[in-house]
């Protein structure tokens, strides 16, 4: 290979692209902006893992967490935290209560001064917030004076909404469990982080498979823009002494042009949507700007790849064209496609695919190689199956309206083009169908029904501070949008003051109240229970301990704790009680009182669990109980019931799925709807034609319209087809039972075809502005 003479050859497309007249520079233009926004895309792909790294980066360094199980002594270095999150209309807000111990006391990332008591700083997002006119309740809950906002050190995202403010007298609940002493902000040497497991990496691998590959077809198409007209201008250099070789590499060079400016344009396109980011927020999550920063090593590769793959996507696309001095042999019928090859890559896919077949969760990773391997082979099977399913079926279609005979003529005489155009979004319904199946199918791996009564409550707080108990169930109980409320006090009592070598749970409260926890035969007030059925050994304890005369302390100390114990004595008369679970599907043991028979000192050491069941036809009443709460007490802990759980890790991964397919489906549509301009460009002559002989504008806008609608159906059902297949193996994979969501598979498929079908409708404004007479004109 005369390597001068390809630079030569290269260097000359370079300059017909750039210097062809309005002709070569329409088509270099287009193919940059395919090129571009697949471009574009790629680098913010890249981007992502350093986003996510920082984001974690900022997370760990404001932890306030350290997992020590005791309380840290008081020194001019440390700094109380009291955690107090709430939520606002399902967005979570992050809130603190800082109250400094000494002249040294650690700052959080992004505090450069501490609030006083009654400020706060807040995150510019919270800031927008509370200073909009729907924020009135969430200001109700937040009375604090805003005096400066938080830096982009101490925030995982600028949409999030955080605050700190001050406070003073958190000393005393330091045993509360959200109040703690710490002398750092980070991570904890006693927490831990969990890893993915084996299925979820699986979920993350086939994910940027599935979102990038749809990307990668994009600009291989994009490429091969213009490519009936580049074709004829190569005849021309035939004609004046090039030989096929050259010509084919002449082509290679403006398609090294078209992608060159291609990667000039992405990174213009992924600098606006970089800065942009900072306004997007996709299911909570936000990122900023800085964070989009690309591997340099991974901006190398797409700088080579892209350029190197324009030129070898042109040259296989010539490899059958005969380029002569007098025409393009493309212009006669083409030979038929054959399908034996085509068939190998799916084959090729699962055959890949297949040795990990049963492994499950618990055997040991996935080989990600044969993962990646098998799945891309099985997408582009649907890139090299659809050119030969669609001139196979369209061969076969004939008569029928004007407009569908127009369609269907110029599907045949070029059904790749058509192909091309929507094998992208094939490859991204195959994989979504694939990904929707098998997210289905481990769901409920990571999904736990919890065993809350909905019927009973939906709502449940713990009150830990100076609230009064006589306060709390009444407060709580003219709240509008409350029902009903049932107030349970607790606590523990020992058989010592400290260290006991026995301790039982002690749940206080009305007859009423008590009933909501326990089975009482009957009660009145003054009356004491000791619980049975709970467990035996459990039970025989509590029976011991519960002897009349006995002593027992309310809340005894332990080294870790600086409590302050109540010594009660059992009196005689204690009756027993049945188990019952409360809303919360907990069944509780131990000793109930009622609220006639406490000690009057024992007030200060138990805190309070309240059930609360809501009105559904007043819109804000979970906003007005919290409200009330934080009036009890800024440190309520307010809990909203709900009837499954599912695990942080899935839901991150399902989000991030969720950003990406956002991203895909956007170049999706921007990518059809360049590729539709650029066919209508193609054809301006014949639609001018038609419009000259009579043709209406209707029936060519109809045929523009079938010519788009066949292949994209014909396209969906391939996906939909490949995607089954894809999903059934990868659910075998799993060892998870294989089953459909027909419902799911038609929604991703309207989606596909609402996609083409906007981009379709965009395009007819231009395609009334080409069915012109003049367009006949030439130059």
């Amino acid at each position: 290979m005369n390597v001068r003479q390809w630079a030569e050859d290269l260097r000359m497309g370079l300059r017909f692209a750039f210097a062809g007249g309005r002709e070569g520079w329409t088509r270099t233009l287009l193919t940059a902006v395919g090129v571009g926004l697949g471009v574009a895309l790629l680098l913010l792909t890249t981007a992502i893992p350093n986003a996510l790294s920082l984001r974690d980066h900022r997370e760990n360094a404001r932890n306030d967490i350290t997992h020590s199980g005791g309380v840290k002594p008081k020194a001019d270095d440390t700094v109380i935290v009291a955690h107090t999150d709430t939520t606002f209309r399902s967005k979570d807000v992050r809130g603190r209560l800082l109250e400094p111990e000494g002249p040294r006391a650690p700052r959080p990332p992004g505090v450069v001064k501490f609030p006083g008591k009654g400020d706060m700083l807040a995150s510019p997002a919270l800031k927008r917030l509370l200073e909009s006119d729907s924020a009135k309740l969430l200001r109700e809950r937040l009375p604090y004076r805003i005096t400066g906002t938080i830096g982009d050190a101490g925030l995982i995202g600028p949409s999030e909404l955080a605050y700190y403010a001050g406070a003073q007298g958190l000393e005393k609940h330091l045993n509360n469990g959200t109040v703690e002493r710490i002398d750092s902000f980070g991570p904890s040497q006693n927490s831990s982080s969990d890893s993915l497991d084996p299925i979820l990496v699986l979920l993350v691998v086939i994910i940027f498979v599935v979102l990038l590959l749809p990307v990668a077809v994009f600009i291989a198409a994009a490429v091969r823009f213009g490519g009936e007209r580049r074709d004829r201008r190569l005849a021309a250099l035939r004609l004046v002494g090039a030989d096929g070789r050259m010509t084919r590499r002449i082509a290679g060079g403006e398609a090294l042009a078209g992608a060159l400016l291609g990667l000039v344009l992405g990174a213009g396109f992924f600098l606006l949507g970089r800065q942009s980011t900072a306004l997007l927020t996709v299911r909570d999550i936000s990122v900023f700007p800085s964070d989009l920063d690309p591997s340099p090593a991974l901006v190398a590769l797409v700088v080579v790849a892209v350029p190197a793959a324009a030129v070898l996507v042109t040259l296989f696309a010539l490899r059958g064209v005969v380029i002569e001095p007098l025409g393009v042999v493309r212009t006669a019928k083409p030979p038929r496609r054959r399908l034996w090859w085509r068939l190998l890559l799916p084959l090729g896919g699962l055959a890949l695919l297949y040795p990990m077949v049963g492994q499950g969760g618990d055997n040991g990773t996935f080989n990600q190689w044969l993962v990646i391997g098998g799945t891309v082979l099985l997408l582009v099977g649907v890139t090299a199956l659809l050119p030969w399913i669609v001139e196979a079926v369209v061969a076969r279609l004939n008569s029928g309206s004007v407009s569908w005979q127009l369609a269907v003529r110029r599907l045949q005489l070029s059904s790749g083009t058509a192909a091309r155009m929507v094998n992208g979004i094939a490859v991204a319904v195959a994989g979504a169908i694939a990904l929707q199946m098998l997210f289905t199918g481990v769901e409920g791996d990571y999904t736990d029904l919890t065993a809350n009564d909905l019927n009973r409550a939906q709502m449940e707080i713990f009150v830990r501070g100076d609230a009064s108990p006589a306060d709390i169930g009444p407060q709580l109980a003219k709240t509008e949008g409350v029902r009903h409320v049932s107030a349970i006090s607790l606590t523990s009592a020992g058989d010592r003051p400290k260290q006991p070598d026995h301790e039982l749970q002690v749940s206080v409260g009305s007859c009423a109240e008590l009933r909501e926890v326990a089975r009482l035969s009957s009660c009145r007030d003054g009356d004491i229970f000791r619980i049975t059925g709970y467990d035996s050994e459990y039970d025989s304890t509590v029976a011991k301990l519960a002897t009349a005369g006995r002593s027992l302390y309310f809340d005894p100390s332990y080294p870790s704790l600086p409590t302050h114990p109540v010594k009660w004595k059992v009196p005689a008369g204690v009756k027993t009680a049945g188990t019952r679970k409360d809303p919360t599907g907990y069944a509780r043991g131990g000793l109930l009182i009622t609220s006639g028979a406490l000690p009057a000192d024992a007030g200060k050491v138990l805190y309070h669990q309240v059930f609360i069941s809501l009105d559904p036809s007043v819109p804000n009443a979970r906003e007005y109980v919290r409200n009330t709460a934080a009036r009890l007490d800024p440190l309520t802990e307010v809990n909203t019931l709900t009837a499954s759980y599912q695990s942080t890790a899935f839901q991150s991964v399902r989000t991030g799925l969720f950003v990406g397919a956002t991203c895909v489906l956007a170049l999706i549509g921007a990518s059809l709807l360049v590729s539709q301009l650029e066919q209508l460009r193609e054809r301006k002559n014949l639609l001018s034609s038609l419009v000259a002989f009579g043709t209406r504008r209707r029936t060519l806008a109809l045929s523009v319209l079938w010519q788009t609608a066949i292949p994209i159906g014909l396209g969906l059902l391939l996906a939909s087809a490949v995607g089954l297949t894809l999903g059934t193996v990868l659910l075998k994979m799993t060892a998870t039972k294989v089953a459909v969501d027909w419902t799911n598979v038609l929604a991703l498929t309207g989606i596909g075809a609402g996609v083409v079908l906007v981009v379709t409708l965009l395009s007819l404004p231009p395609l009334l502005r080409l069915m012109r007479p003049d367009g006949l004109r030439t130059e």
